[in-house]
């Protein structure tokens, strides 16, 4: 049935959060195709290492994540 892959970056999230992004995403899928469906809905995070993911030609960095926490671009 339905896979749902979410890719983060490494050390950012806690694994309460990481429970928290797995339950919120399989809600979502079962709000649309119903309550049958919950057991065989799958949700898997791919953590990816610092610097091994680019946005824009930029190399994503947790630091670059501290920025954008803070409000920074």
């Amino acid at each position: 049935m339905p896979l749902v892959q979410v890719e983060v970056l490494e050390n950012v999230f806690t694994p309460e959060q990481k429970k928290q992004i797995i339950a919120n995403i399989t809600n979502v899928m079962v709000a649309i195709e119903g309550e049958p469906f919950r057991s065989v809905t799958w949700v898997k995070l791919n953590e990816v290492k610092e610097g091994l993911w680019g946005i824009g030609g930029h190399p994503l960095t947790l630091q670059d994540i501290a920025r954008m926490k803070q409000g920074g671009a």
